[in-house]
């Protein structure tokens, strides 16, 4: 089976730094798209940035300038680099991906498990 794993979260203060890392391990193929969501209590999920496999990126406006997403294709592993972390940015992180893997003939999409980001003083 195919699985996302995140890793990275945690507590920091505002202005602070953190690197979430999101590994998909199992059989795969192939990952087109790689992402990051995220979801604050009460609010809907909404992308934060997504990655294709060429490198192209596109962020949420919110974190621009602040935030960068990287991949590296030889360990189905994507990264998110957090800058100037603000208390707004405080949320559950989620990584996404598009990959053709676990046993299906076709392309699927995968959530991780979710990684909690608190930024607080």
């Amino acid at each position: 089976q195919v699985q996302l794993v995140e890793s990275g979260g945690g507590l920091v203060q505002p202005g602070g730094s953190l690197r979430l890392s999101c590994a998909a391990s199992g059989t795969i193929f192939s990952i087109t798209g790689m992402g990051w969501y995220r979801q604050a209590p009460g609010k809907q999920r909404e992308l934060v940035a997504s990655i294709t496999r060429r490198g192209s990126t596109n962020y949420a406006e919110s974190v621009k300038g602040r935030f960068t997403i990287s991949r590296d294709g030889a360990k189905n592993t994507v990264y998110l680099q957090m800058n100037s972390l603000k208390p707004e940015d405080t949320a559950v992180y989620y990584c996404n991906a598009d990959l053709l893997g676990g046993g299906s003939s076709r392309f699927q999409n995968y959530w991780g498990q979710g990684t909690q980001v608190t930024v607080s003083s």
